[in-house]
């Protein structure tokens, strides 16, 4: 029996657990906020939840700025799975499954989830453009399952296709999730399109390398540099037993962060650096983590 099989039947039996780039619009009325997804562990690596919005604050380009938006509750999310189905991953495609499923079963039950599969092209793996709720297992996996690895990988375009999916989401946590390589070579997106996308973007996005040491398509800079600049993070298992627990961190980190929007002190069309510090009432020692800074709109293209 595959080592993919295996872990799909381990995991199925652990029952319920979690092209155009402008820059995006903040405007004056604060309708539209600088969003931060923030995550907050121990000197262990635990969550720290519970914080109160005291315990937080936020600094734009050095400057502080009133927090006008805080949540710490689970709230449901959308989130997209970017999953790599090129003819590489063919070996591999049993454990991408089980990965899915094993990310459902730690998420909240509501968020809802879709699936862009990417090899020669990008699409919507689920008909009609719909969503998957993350409790609905047998659904999802009767999706994955009808995924067949083959051609080429044009990345690019798959993680565009979830920004753009993203834009129509109900809930307004929303994350990414890619499984791949990080190679390409079938995009008509460029890698500096999609990451100053990535750095545009509300949506924090999670990477998961799954390659070998003889892939010479392998790119786990680019896995690297899309999580660093969305408060994302980047995971490298080696085996089918990292994977599935590197994905049920994902979830659990999801269910855990807190969300944080401020009004931009200034629209001068630049790259606003953030800096977000957290100061316990307890007075424990914590890591914070959250997006490197964003784009803010040019106050005179607002007038136009």
């Amino acid at each position: 029996m595959k080592l993919g099989t295996v872990f799909l039947a381990l995991v199925l039996s652990a029952g319920p657990a979690f092209a155009g780039l402008q820059a995006p619009t903040f405007r004056s009325t604060s309708s539209e906020l600088v969003v931060l997804p923030v995550v907050v562990t121990d000197r262990h690596g635990g969550f720290v939840t519970n914080l109160s919005q005291d315990s937080f604050a936020v600094y734009d380009n050095g400057r502080r700025v009133p927090i006008e938006l805080f949540s710490s509750e689970d709230t449901p999310a959308t989130v997209g799975l970017i999953l790599d189905a090129s003819g590489s991953m063919a070996p591999r495609i049993g454990e991408v499954v089980a990965a899915t499923l094993a990310f459902a079963k730690s998420s909240n039950p509501n968020d809802e989830l879709f699936a862009i599969r990417f090899n020669d092209d990008a699409r919507n793996v689920m008909a009609d453009d719909r969503t998957i709720r993350a409790d609905d297992f047998d659904a999802l996996q009767r999706t994955m399952r009808s995924i067949r690895p083959s051609g080429r990988t044009a990345l690019y375009d798959g993680l565009a296709a979830g920004f753009d999916r993203l834009a129509r989401a109900s809930r307004p946590r929303k994350a990414l999730i890619l499984l791949s390589d990080g190679g390409d070579n079938a995009s008509w997106t460029s890698e500096r399109q999609i990451l100053q996308r990535a750095r545009e973007s509300n949506v924090a996005i999670y990477t998961i390398g799954l390659y070998d040491d003889d892939d010479s398509d392998r790119n786990p800079g680019l896995l690297k540099s899309l999580a660093h600049a969305t408060g994302g993070e980047r995971f490298l298992p080696r085996s089918a037993g990292p994977l599935l627990i590197a994905c049920e961190r994902i979830a659990r980190e999801i269910r855990a962060g807190y969300t944080i929007g401020y009004t931009p002190p200034d629209r001068d069309g630049a790259f606003h650096r953030v800096r977000v510090e957290v100061a316990p009432a307890d007075g424990r020692k914590v890591e914070v983590r959250t997006r490197p800074g964003y784009f803010a709109a040019n106050r005179t293209a607002e007038h136009e």
